[in-house]
């Protein structure tokens, strides 16, 4: 199991708090091993990718649909050894049957047309006993993650899903409720082993600023040396941690607001993420 000083360091630039719980419940149930072969699907830029990397000697692959964002991963951590990093569909994985030892899928079955096939795809590559960590959004999710589309879904029943207002729901086909994730993970023949609910209490607007305006100005290269070197998810020691940088301040800010939050919320509470630990079965 990966210690809490090293899961504290991957995670110190990250303004995010969402994120540092997904972290913190894949680390947790994939437990990576290095003779284990971790697939990330839909891996976008490489996170999980160069944090596996960081901590393990497994072999790691990576696939990703959009070539832009393909070609950010590859940038990142293409050159990492032990990593491959593939342009390939969800729907028809460029692995033969039962060759995976466990599978990162945080944040991408929303996207899905038809959430089912995909995980069943993934269970296909799944080798008998193994796990996927699967977290999505979450259909009641608090009003200050994303003030904006809360309030347009509760007043007109629409929502933002392109653009920089997008929020929650960036290019998103759907948000689950607790029932709905766990059909669609039992549908696809894969056992619902461990659920979780996390990130109640959160700084106003967070998800807008940060990827709304954050991300945007990080990639651009538009942030000064010091403040991009704080703001980057890819580095975990170069940042000094001073409060004088204005990104930190901003960390210890949004830090701040998490502090109540617990990485399993109660059944019925307002939070940005549901996760489920599911499983291959054995037989």
């Amino acid at each position: 199991m990966i210690d809490e000083p090293t899961l504290e360091l991957m995670t110190r630039n990250e303004a995010d708090m969402a994120f540092k719980k997904r972290v913190r419940t894949v680390f947790e149930w994939l437990d990576p091993q290095d003779d284990d072969v971790i697939l990330d699907g839909g891996c976008g830029r490489g996170y999980y990718l160069n944090m596996f990397r960081y901590v393990s000697q497994c072999r790691l692959y990576g696939v990703e649909l959009d070539p832009d964002i393909l070609h950010k991963a590859q940038r990142n951590v293409g050159g990492l050894p032990g990593v491959t990093v593939l342009n390939a569909s969800l729907y028809a994985l460029p692995f033969p049957d039962a060759s995976i030892d466990k599978v990162v899928f945080s944040e991408v079955l929303e996207h899905l047309e038809d959430d089912v096939a995909g995980l069943r795809e993934l269970a296909r590559v799944l080798k008998p006993g193994g796990v996927i960590a699967i977290t999505v959004p979450n259909a009641h999710y608090p009003l200050w993650w994303d003030p904006i589309n809360k309030v347009l879904e509760k007043a007109t029943g629409r929502h933002i899903s392109r653009g920089p207002l997008a929020g929650i729901w960036a290019n998103h086909e759907r948000l689950y409720t607790r029932a709905a994730l766990r059909t669609a993970v039992t549908g696809a023949g894969l056992q619902v082993e461990e659920e979780r609910a996390f990130t109640h209490f959160c700084f106003p607007f967070i998800h807008n600023i940060v990827y709304g305006l954050g991300k945007p100005l990080l990639e651009s290269g538009r942030l000064p040396g010091s403040l991009a070197t704080a703001a980057d998810r890819m580095t975990f020691e170069a940042n000094s941690g001073s409060v004088l940088n204005p990104v930190n301040l901003g960390l210890a800010v949004f830090n701040f607001f998490d502090r109540p939050n617990k990485l399993n919320e109660p059944e019925g509470r307002a939070t940005v993420n549901l996760c489920v630990k599911a499983r291959k079965s054995a037989d």
